[in-house]
């Protein structure tokens, strides 16, 4: 950047090759990880249940989208089974470092999610060729640290947010990412999406969240809407289904086998996907 300045201060200088140059570059980076993605996105290491889902959740569209890189260190919130894990970790196992962060489990925390944790953590060290130097660190819902301060370049949550929202953690979760990343680091956010204009107590009942709700919880923390995109839009989804966002694909909870036809054909929920920069 200081020899680009150097050379746009001088006098007369032909701005037109510069940008052309820095084109090129940022178009052969693009092409690259996109093939990296498409590498890893098609890798045997996920299964077939997995892969039927790209269809819905756009991975590589929307990785490339929030400006994934193999050398970032990268903090995942909440990674569940570690669908998106298995793209990301692999992106980062040569240049960078990936960084699960995990809620801490309690007395009350039911066995089947438990048991998915454990799993989880142990994909995380069952393949160090795959993964590379992947780790885990736990948190406190309650008064969360995902990361140590401004060390991540880039903080990802999916489908996460109605959960705090109902919990009443939104602003300690999001201040916490604001405090892992680095200046400049990204916040990327997909997330189920309500009608704009929804109440707060519906979004709590359905897992549709608005825009605004979202939007509006990651400026408090200090955050800079930067983008938006639409990659996870489902236009078939309607949003206002009596249990709410679970009775889509892949949950299909509390419909008959008569019924599963129509929501198998809707797919997964409409989403947002925003993206937030650090000041």
């Amino acid at each position: 950047m200081f020899f680009l300045k150097r050379l746009l201060e001088l006098p007369a200088f032909p701005l037109g090759p510069v940008l052309m140059l820095l084109a090129t570059v940022a178009t052969a980076s693009n092409l690259g990880m996109t093939a990296l993605l498409d590498d890893v996105i098609d890798g045997p290491h996920r299964s077939e249940e997995n892969r039927a889902r790209d269809q819905y959740r756009h991975p590589k569209e929307t990785l490339l989208f929030f400006g994934l890189k193999p050398e970032m260190t990268v903090v995942e919130i909440s990674p569940g089974a570690g669908w998106y894990t298995e793209i990301i970790a692999p992106v980062l196992r040569q240049k960078g470092k990936f960084i699960a962060a995990v809620p801490a489990l309690s007395l009350e925390t039911p066995d089947t999610f438990k048991r998915r944790d454990a799993a989880y953590k142990n994909m995380l060290i069952s393949d160090p060729i795959l993964y590379g130097s992947s780790s885990s660190i736990t948190f406190d819902p309650a008064k969360p640290s995902v990361a140590p301060p401004g060390s991540a370049d880039m903080v990802l949550t999916f489908r996460n947010v109605h959960n705090w929202a109902k919990a009443g953690t939104s602003d300690s979760m999001f201040t916490a990412f604001y405090e892992a990343l680095k200046p400049g680091g990204i916040l990327g956010v997909v997330e189920h999406r309500a009608k704009p204009g929804t109440s707060f107590q519906q979004q709590i009942n359905s897992g549709y969240m608005t825009e605004a709700y979202v939007i509006a919880t990651a400026q408090r923390a200090g955050f800079k809407l930067i983008a938006t995109s639409e990659i996870n839009r489902n236009p078939r989804d309607t949003a206002d289904y009596p249990g709410g966002v679970w009775t889509l694909p892949p949950s299909l909870r509390g419909v008959s086998d008569k019924d599963k036809p129509q929501y198998l054909i809707i797919g997964e929920s409409d989403r947002m996907t925003l993206k937030f920069y650090k000041h």
